[in-house]
């Protein structure tokens, strides 16, 4: 057995979850207008560009879009277009950090992964990735981020103007469905090194493993080999079911509907794609 990661050590972390969505703006309203999540940062990439916001936990999402960079020798990807001439908006992929990125993919190579896409051209920026086969349903990014990193870009001209006193979520916990819960853990905890916060069973009989790494990440692995679920997840490996958000002003997300005490629900729609689940302990 290839050696693993002490789950207590901090070299590896669950640093953000990121959406495909049409329009750099798509996010902003229910997002930051909202939900409050802070500006971060934003980018472009080959053939994309991405913004990033800050929850009040330190967690944060991220939003990428199709935009060029319009250099005549910038590189071009068209990965994000055909993301969404497939499956439409929605959840693309999860991103841990690492502190030696040929040192993890050595592990998991050594677990029988076949991570893709290995790039260690920029010194403050070395990436890899697992495919939706090997990452259930989704794409697990691993990134290592020099000593000196760029500077933030400037908040986007038209961002939601955020008081001081605006109302900030949480955005506690990815909750990813998967066919094969064993199978998922040995990734995502055995090779990753994710610690098992808490587990449990839902009402329809699926289990569920919580996992957490240094920084605020939460992974909810959910069992979906029962019920509806089940039929939710087809014939894929997996699914990100929801994010699942705590915010005590919950009667001002537009579309959310109480469905139980404490607890709303803001179905997938066409600007996200992403089903939110909102828990509130305000009365």
């Amino acid at each position: 057995m290839p050696e693993q990661p002490d789950p207590a050590d901090p070299e590896i972390s669950f640093e953000n979850v990121a959406l495909v969505v049409r329009r750099p703006t798509d996010l902003w309203p229910l997002m930051a207008g909202t939900l409050g999540g802070r500006y971060v940062s934003r980018g472009l990439g080959q053939g994309y560009g991405w913004t990033q916001l800050r929850f009040a936990n330190g967690f944060v999402l991220e939003g990428i879009y199709p935009e060029v960079d319009e250099r005549p020798d910038a590189p071009r990807s068209e990965f994000v277009e055909k993301f969404l001439d497939r499956k439409g908006v929605g959840p693309h992929h999860l991103t841990f950090r690492v502190v030696d990125l040929a040192a993890t993919l050595d592990r998991l190579r050594a677990a029988g992964f076949h991570p893709k896409a290995e790039s260690y051209e920029d010194p403050q920026w070395h990436e890899a990735f697992l495919g939706p086969a090997e990452a259930h349903g989704t794409v697990v990014q691993l990134v290592q981020v020099g000593p000196n990193p760029p500077a933030p870009a400037e908040e986007p001209e038209g961002f939601p103007d955020l008081g001081f006193d605006h109302p900030v979520a949480s955005l506690g916990r990815v909750v990813h469905a998967v066919r094969d819960l064993n199978a998922a853990l040995g990734l995502y905890r055995d090779v990753l090194g994710g610690r098992v916060l808490s587990t449990g069973a839902a009402v329809d009989g699926n289990h569920w493993v919580e996992l957490g790494w240094g920084g605020p990440g939460r992974l909810r692995l959910l069992e979906g080999v029962h019920a509806e679920i089940a039929e939710w997840i087809g014939d894929q490996p997996g699914r990100t079911r929801h994010l699942f958000f705590s915010f005590d002003e919950p009667d001002y997300v537009p579309g959310a509907k109480k469905v139980a005490s404490g607890r709303w629900v803001v179905d997938s729609d066409e600007v996200i794609g992403t089903r939110l689940v909102i828990s509130s302990s305000a009365r």
